[in-house]
């Protein structure tokens, strides 16, 4: 009698997922939490981010099944909890090849962007990447290396917005990612940076 009754509720669902519109959609609001984590981690110079949840722990809320239902895997593969409508998914920074980006950009805004940042040789731009604004504002010691700088720079900016898009598993993300973290690197940006505005104009925080 148990097993028919699990097959019955089994069938409900079944029918039930037929009828129930599945969301796959861009978590804006994840993804501004996720980029202010990891703007706001590079720009104190290397502070490492949250730690990514350790083996075996879970992301999302569990419960146990009802005795005599169907089982969590059964629901979960009928109804998948990240897209299910109305979730509220947690969006993925932490993969090998992010955190050799992380760690790339904090190593460079500590020993050189900073600085170009500071004296405002460079700046923001609206599309997520940096760009040179006055390469005379560059210390003189710094300016043979500025535009070598910048490169890498967006190099690694690039691949970022790519990674995480592909990191959760939609790659078609990376245009969404890129201009959530373009808001945020102006947001996060200290007085007296420069940045760009929908114009293309140097403004000065």
């Amino acid at each position: 009698m148990r097993k028919l009754v699990a097959l019955f509720a089994v069938l409900m669902l079944t029918a039930l997922v037929g009828c129930v519109t599945i969301n796959v959609y861009f978590p804006e609001a994840a993804a501004q939490k996720a980029a202010d984590q990891f703007i706001g981690s590079v720009i104190d110079q290397g502070a490492q981010a949250a730690p990514a949840p350790k083996n075996g722990a879970s992301s999302g809320m569990e419960s146990k099944p009802a005795e005599g239902g169907p089982s969590a895997s059964v629901i979960d593969l009928l109804i998948p909890a990240a897209y299910a409508a109305g979730s509220t998914p947690d969006l993925r920074i932490h993969t090998p090849a992010i955190d050799a980006i992380h760690a790339r950009m904090s190593k460079r805004f500590r020993e050189s962007l900073k600085s170009l940042l500071d004296e405002g040789a460079i700046g923001f731009t609206q599309d997520g990447l940096v760009a040179v604004r006055s390469l005379s504002a560059a210390p003189l010691a710094q300016r043979a290396g500025v535009k070598s700088t910048v490169a890498a720079e967006n190099k690694d900016r690039n691949q970022l917005y790519t990674a995480i898009a592909k990191a959760n598993g939609h790659p078609e993300w990376a245009s969404q990612v890129r201009e959530t973290f373009a808001q945020l690197w102006i947001q996060r940006a200290h007085a007296g940076w420069y940045y760009q505005n929908s114009a293309g104009v140097w403004k000065r925080k």
